[in-house]
């Protein structure tokens, strides 16, 4: 994932479909850089789903309770910081307070909170609030 730029948390989220459904492997293919590198190992994992003889939907079950569709990420968090400090509004904050408390439900009015930032939204210079 890492050398064809794939985001973590998505790849495996988008994953937790394919077991169930051949056709969501576009869905995982299309996070990489290099797609190919995807289906030789997609081509791996589905020889050995042959071997494990879980149902595939009793295997997505499995893979989404692990695998959030949500995450706090830092663009998200600063976002809803630069709104409370410099303009009094802490709806960005509820607004991710709400998506963040379910986090491995699927939530279609906050479907923009799963993906990685933007090239200008990337933080880079975090601080702890310990």
């Amino acid at each position: 994932m890492y050398e064809n730029a794939a985001d973590f948390t998505l790849t495996f989220r988008r994953l937790s479909a394919a077991p169930a459904d051949e056709k969501a492997d576009a869905d995982v293919r299309g996070l990489f850089a290099n797609p190919g590198a995807y289906d030789i190992w997609a081509a791996r994992w589905r020889s050995r789903l042959a071997v494990d003889k879980r149902e595939p939907n009793a295997r997505t079950v499995a893979m989404r309770a692990v695998n959030p569709a949500f995450i706090p990420r830092n663009h998200r968090v600063e976002q809803a910081l630069d709104a409370a400090i410099e303009c009094g509004d802490f709806s960005p904050f509820a607004d991710l307070l709400t998506v963040l408390s379910r986090p491995y439900e699927d939530q279609a009015s906050f479907a923009e909170y799963a993906n990685p930032p933007q090239r200008g939204e990337r933080v880079f210079r975090t601080f702890c609030g310990t």
